[in-house]
């Protein structure tokens, strides 16, 4: 692999690691693990805004790490990024159970 297909790769990686770089979207991400849920069921779970949720999942979205499936009105998010489930499994201990947020983290 030549220079600047390295300093790409790591540049991106980079990118990817901001993104998780965010206590709620790692709480989003620990939730999606388990099963796929929509933006109500998030909310419900974690108990913050659906604004806080939609804006999480937005920054997800963008960068291919979650995939929403549509049924209806209802839209369903999973965890596609394989590299991002290895990750989280080992950032994240195993009975790691879903926080509720009470304040306000944006």
């Amino acid at each position: 692999m030549d220079k600047n297909k390295k300093l790409n790769l790591l540049t991106e990686k980079a990118e990817l690691l901001k993104v998780l770089a965010h206590p709620v979207r790692l709480c989003i991400l620990n939730c999606l693990l388990t099963e796929t849920c929509n933006v109500t069921g998030l909310v419900t779970q974690m108990e913050i805004p659906q604004s806080t949720v939609s804006q999480h999942l937005s920054k997800l979205r963008s960068a291919g790490i979650i995939k929403g499936h549509r049924n209806g009105l209802e839209v369903k998010y999973q965890v596609i990024d394989k590299e991002i489930i290895e990750v989280l499994d080992i950032l994240l201990p195993k009975n790691f159970e879903t926080i509720h947020y009470h304040e306000n983290i944006n």
